[in-house]
């Protein structure tokens, strides 16, 4: 389970990695609340501002819910223009300025429980290698909490 005394700083350094090998300009780590289906942003890098230790989400909702309930990566390619819902329930989003997203799950005991998001404030877009690298350090990330 994620311990956010325990597994910050080695988060952190996955973030911090990711952000200089893919084209990007935010990393967050989002993950399920022990008790509840809330969902909260823990660790980010290239944040414009502290907003994300604000954010709390419902299962389901934003894209870390969305991706937390359907278990599946998600993509946003031009916020706020074609999203599922209200641009509201997308407050990452909104507080980091991001117009393209990339998130994946992230696995616990089986069960996705967090999300690996990687955004951008201009619509660059990804590669499929830089994908595959997200997906890698998403691994990482779920080698770190389990």
């Amino acid at each position: 389970m994620f311990d956010k005394t325990i597994h910050n700083a080695a988060i952190m350094d996955i973030c911090i990695k990711t952000l200089h090998e893919v084209n990007c300009d935010f990393v967050g780590f989002a993950f399920q609340n022990q008790i509840g289906p809330d969902i909260k942003w823990h660790v980010v890098a290239g944040n414009q501002n502290e907003k994300y230790k604000h954010i709390t989400l419902r299962y389901g909702k934003g894209i870390a819910g969305r991706v937390i309930s359907t278990g599946s990566p998600m993509t946003i390619e031009d916020f706020p223009h074609d999203i599922l819902g209200k641009a509201l329930e997308y407050p990452i989003m909104l507080a980091e300025k991001l117009i393209y997203a990339y998130a994946v799950p992230i696995y616990l005991n089986g069960a996705p429980k967090g999300v690996f998001l990687i955004g951008q404030r201009l619509r660059k877009g990804l590669s499929e290698e830089e994908k595959k690298v997200i997906i890698i350090q998403a691994r990482s990330i779920e080698d770190t909490i389990s």
